[in-house]
């Protein structure tokens, strides 16, 4: 990991290297039995140089740590692309395109056992299908290439609108679930 982690630093495939602070490489457990896969950095990870520190990040952590979930301990946690693109905008297929091998050999690393793509840009771009819908298709087991895929709303989608939270956590509780059933029976959650 941490030769591709040089690798994704120094990057320069696409255009998005020239307006970048940082390239984001990821965190967590370079182990860990879950993987999340957001669409990009934003703002905050850009100047800060980590993944899920803003907003977002901050409600995610909440949501993990309701799940008895770390990024320490369970969780891997990177992004389709790994620069952030001019106004958070949406990243393009040929940026996607440049910088998603790097994500491919991220999940051969870890290779987890459970994939959480939040939102529809994970989604469609982890399956290669740009008619997929999260919201459509979330709360869905599915799998990938031998891993179990659970799509999530992202966290950004939460804090636009809150009536999603609700659905949020009971997809999370699915996770939980299978999480419980193919990796730890004894996992602790003080809120499931």
């Amino acid at each position: 990991m941490e030769t591709l982690k040089e690798k994704i630093i120094n990057c320069k495939a696409c255009k998005l290297h020239k307006t970048r602070n940082h390239a984001i490489w990821g965190e967590g457990n370079y182990n860990a039995e879950i993987m999340v896969i957001g669409e990009a950095p934003g703002a905050d990870e850009d100047r800060i140089g980590r993944p899920f520190v803003g907003k977002s990040g901050q409600l995610l952590d909440k949501i993990f740590e309701a799940c008895g979930f770390t990024r320490e301990h369970h969780i891997f946690i990177s992004n389709i692309v790994k620069c952030r693109p001019p106004d958070n905008r949406i990243p393009t297929d040929e940026e996607v395109k440049k910088c998603f091998p790097l994500l491919l050999e991220q999940i051969n690393i870890v290779n987890p056992k459970i994939i959480i793509p939040l939102g529809a840009t994970a989604l469609k771009h982890l399956f290669n299908n740009p008619d997929l819908k999260i919201t459509k298709l979330r709360g869905t087991w599915m799998e990938w290439n031998t891993h179990l895929v659970m799509p999530v709303f992202h966290p950004s989608a939460l804090l636009r609108n809150p009536n999603l939270k609700r659905n949020t956590w009971e997809d999370f509780k699915k996770i939980i679930d299978k999480y419980r059933e193919v990796i730890d029976a004894n996992h602790y959650s003080a809120h499931y």
